[in-house]
């Protein structure tokens, strides 16, 4: 496995080679350029936060990145064990220069992963991150021992993150939620969810049911809160007649939701479903990218508001958001930004204002999922021979299907009437994401065939 650079940090397997995998020497390296970064604006007492997820290798490589970065100078705040949406809130709190979130997000635990921040507590921009990755580590110079960064501690971190969302009293309805009383499964994963999310439910008077709560990063099941992982959850919401369930990833910056019946909700239906009870309150454009369902168009012009598309990635989705002033946005992988709290995917916020919509609404959550449309949408994977240039393949699909809407800036999209395929390089795995959608899962699936031959023939006209 390739180790996989991207603008927002790096991510790898851990062990093995250096260049190769996420070793030691990696991580110090890309820590220091990073901090070399961080030390070309500001000279004067440097400050970077720093948190993790639970995963096997989280305390060993939190260790290499505080310590390298101690080693040239940089003071360090240490939250610990955290949440990426906490540290991205902690780094505008304590005025820091940047953070770093040690988490490998949805992938399994032997993946590991540096993510950047600025200042703002958000995702570096394309040209920072494209600096950091260029920068050789043989030329950065570290401080002498009288110059050392220092370390402090910081435990407060989920519940001053946790007081924020509460504070949110026009969407946050805590009487309405709390009356309601609901009964709630939470799969945590292993991870910082039960630290985070399993305090935020207690703390809003649900009655908690929780699963793979030990954090010690042997995940029970494939992370990536994606239906087919999820038995396990369905079943308890049924067996414990809970009136819904909740999945989150292990640094707790996505979110899926499972009904009383045992049905999931639909992770692309999150920010769908968030997203309207939002629109009910403030008005104003929303974001998803590309590869998120046609669903939040649709409720968005309900509300006689207008929806944007960005190129996948949040960094790509904030600089939307921000562009178009947008209220409310994110991914329909379950990640849901809210500018009045913090540019960043936020479970932990997803939680609260999804409890406040159902609650508000007052009958069950399949009931609640019925009100929206319902897309299909299927979601594929291509692994190209070494030798296919994809750009010359998605050429010749542009040029197949001219007459029809297209948009390429990420990779190419290609709509049918209420019916869309979208073909892109993932920047998280040396592959093609492949998503398509329609109102029927079978059209979904028969487009993809139907590009995917499209693509071995253009591949046989280029040889």
């Amino acid at each position: 496995m390739s180790l996989i650079k991207s603008i927002s940090g790096i991510r790898g397997t851990i062990g093995g080679v250096s260049g190769d995998n996420l070793t030691p020497i990696d991580v110090v390296n890309f820590t220091s350029s990073y901090g070399n970064w961080i030390l070309s604006f500001q000279t004067e007492n440097p400050k970077v936060v720093i948190g993790r997820d639970a995963r096997i290798s989280g305390e060993i490589v939190q260790s290499l990145v505080v310590n390298t970065l101690i080693s040239m100078g940089i003071d360090v705040i240490d939250v610990g064990l955290s949440t990426t949406p906490t540290v991205e809130m902690m780094v505008p709190k304590f005025n820091a220069n940047g953070g770093i979130i040690v988490t490998a997000s949805h992938n399994p635990s032997q993946w590991n992963a540096l993510k950047f921040l600025n200042d703002k507590g958000e995702f570096i921009s394309d040209e920072v991150g494209k600096g950091i990755l260029t920068t050789d580590p043989n030329e950065i110079n570290f401080v002498t021992v009288d110059k050392l960064g220092k370390i402090s501690y910081y435990q407060d971190a989920i519940q001053d993150h946790i007081d924020a969302i509460l504070k949110l009293d026009y969407l946050v309805d805590l009487q309405k939620i709390k009356d309601r009383n609901f009964k709630v499964v939470i799969d945590v994963i292993n991870s910082t969810g039960a630290i985070s999310m399993v305090p935020l439910l207690k703390q809003l008077n649900c009655e908690v049911l929780v699963i793979n709560g030990d954090m010690n990063g042997n995940f029970a099941h494939n992370p990536e809160p994606l239906p087919e992982h999820l038995n396990e959850i369905k079943k308890a919401v049924t067996t414990s007649k809970s009136d819904l369930g909740i999945v989150v990833d292990p640094d707790v910056d996505r979110i899926a939701f499972v009904c009383e019946d045992g049905e999931f909700f639909g992770e692309e239906y999150s920010l769908v479903a968030i997203s309207d009870f939002v629109l009910n309150h403030k008005k104003g454009a929303t974001v998803s990218n590309l590869s998120s369902t046609k669903a939040l168009k649709d409720v968005t012009e309900k509300h006689g508001c207008q929806y944007f598309a960005a190129a996948v990635g949040e960094v790509n989705v904030v600089e939307k958001m921000k562009a178009v002033n947008a209220v409310i946005g994110g991914e329909g992988n379950g990640g849901i930004i809210f500018p009045e709290l913090h540019y960043g995917r936020d479970a932990l916020l997803g939680a609260a204002l999804f409890l406040s919509s159902l609650a508000q609404f007052g009958k069950t959550t399949s009931f609640y999922r019925s009100k929206f449309p319902n897309y299909n949408m299927v979601k594929s994977k291509i692994t190209l021979p070494d030798d296919v240039n994809l750009d010359q393949v998605l050429i010749g699909l542009k040029s197949k299907y001219q007459m029809q809407p297209i948009n390429t800036i990420d990779g190419l999209k290609i709509e049918f009437d209420n019916d869309w395929i979208h073909l892109r390089k993932s920047n998280t795995e040396p592959i093609i994401r492949v998503y398509a959608e329609s109102y029927s899962e079978t059209t979904a699936n028969n487009l993809i065939q139907k590009i995917i031959s499209d693509i071995n023939l253009i591949i046989k006209e280029l040889n």
